[in-house]
């Protein structure tokens, strides 16, 4: 995520993006959602694949309903997909990681564990990406949250559809 803070510095759309980050961490969840939409729709669907790829990541954890953040997190691996070859490649294979567990949670909140359990194992085939560092802790913390919620549902006391608990690791493509 290095790679990325220091891309921010000389990027003004990651600049903006990192500004905006910054009102969601404070608490201001729907003024970063109005602003990271009107972001999405200035900087529209053909944009560069990073700035789509965080806008999107940053955008679902904005989002009350579950379904919402899904589809935000779909368009953020999306974009990430698209980074096959430049520069920003190397530094958005340690997205998957997270992006993979995003989208665990999302299906685990809406009561697809089977789906959820899929993207954890994507999760756990790119934790060699991450950084030794608090942001590799987070998301490794994460997976493994995640991995025994949805083994302890599969337990003798079920849980219920969306009774999974929320592991994102929040904001982590913008670096945070």
């Amino acid at each position: 995520m290095a790679e990325q803070r220091g891309q921010a510095a000389d990027d003004p759309v990651m600049t903006r993006i990192g500004q905006i980050a910054m009102l969601q961490h404070a608490g201001d969840r729907e003024e970063a959602q109005q602003r990271f939409a009107a972001l999405w729709e200035e900087i529209g669907p053909h944009a560069d694949p990073l700035h789509r790829c965080t806008l999107a990541h940053y955008m679902a954890d904005t989002q009350q309903d579950p379904a919402e953040e899904l589809r935000w997190d779909l368009l953020a691996l999306e974009a990430a997909d698209g980074l096959t070859d430049g520069s920003a490649a190397p530094a958005v294979r340690g997205f998957y990681p997270s992006l993979h567990l995003n989208l665990a949670a999302d299906y685990a909140r809406l009561g697809r564990p089977d789906t959820a359990r899929d993207h954890l194992r994507e999760a756990r085939a790119h934790v060699d990406a991450l950084a030794d560092d608090g942001h590799g802790h987070q998301v490794l913390g994460g997976i493994e949250r995640l991995e025994r919620e949805l083994a302890a549902a599969d337990g003798p006391a079920q849980g219920t559809p969306g009774s999974v608990g929320r592991p994102r690791a929040e904001g982590e493509a913008g670096g945070g």
